[in-house]
């Protein structure tokens, strides 16, 4: 199964400015995310970038890289036009690792691009772990998602979902037995098809009140695949001390 890893790199960061060139063991953050994800059985690699500084620092490690508008409002807005400068035909899949993710293992990367190819009526696959703390599921910056029989998305939300009406009626946060919850996964892969329409595409009221960019595609009539791991990847870096802990674990492999 054929496809192409896109990592989008953006040098602008309120919480950590330049971070796509943060060191980490030595080398620039979006370098060792593209190292990572060329571990995967992706047949191109390309940093995706609206920062000259990045896209020559991803050539010098000998990584490919190309450079992009910077008006784009989204990451998915990026690899639409990154896709059409690679001339990709609309079966083909993409897949967007974050340029923050240094972490990221392999074999998810492959794991969501073959959910995808698995799917032929969905235009977009994602990934998700099930909820084991009643923390995360009430905390409204883990975004949690309901699936069908299919293993299609129903819904994405920040709110608690599914509420299990009985074993929350006295009020109190926990996590009744046995319930489906699941804990959205942030990669993503995507047939290029619907990556060229996706700039066109309206934004709907469910994306605007949850802030939550998949929910385009299902207002929209797309459909997305969901693959549940029990293996949740390591977190990205967004804070100072996510990048110190990132630093540590690659200090101690080297």
């Amino acid at each position: 199964m054929s496809f192409v890893a896109v990592i989008p790199a953006r040098a602008a960061s309120t919480r950590l400015p330049g971070k796509p060139l943060l060191d980490i063991g030595g080398k620039p953050m979006v370098v060792r995310t593209a190292e990572q994800a060329r571990r995967s059985t992706a047949r191109q690699v390309v940093v995706a970038t609206d920062d000259d500084t990045i896209c020559q620092t991803v050539k010098v490690h000998g990584l490919e890289a190309i450079m992009t508008r910077t008006d784009h409002a989204t990451g998915t807005d990026r690899l639409s036009e990154v896709v059409d400068f690679l001339g990709l035909p609309d079966e083909d899949i993409v897949v967007n690792v974050q340029g923050d993710e240094p972490l990221i293992d392999p074999a998810l990367i492959d794991a969501v691009a073959t959910t995808l190819a698995r799917h032929p009526v969905a235009a977009i696959a994602t990934c998700a772990a099930p909820i084991t703390e009643a923390a995360t599921l009430f905390n409204p910056n883990a975004v949690k998602v309901v699936c069908n029989h299919d293993g299609l998305a129903l819904y994405f939300s920040r709110a608690p979902i599914p509420w299990a009406r009985d074993a929350l009626a006295d009020g109190q946060q926990r996590l009744a037995a046995g319930i489906p919850a699941l804990h959205h996964i942030g990669l993503y892969a995507y047939k290029v098809g619907f990556l060229k329409k996706f700039p066109r595409l309206a934004v709907g009221p469910l994306e605007q009140f949850e802030s939550l960019e998949q929910l385009r595609a299902l207002e929209n009539g797309y459909s997305i695949a969901v693959m549940v791991t029990d293996t949740p990847p390591a977190a990205g870096v967004d804070t100072p001390a996510d990048l110190a802990r990132v630093r540590d674990i690659f200090a101690n492999r080297l």
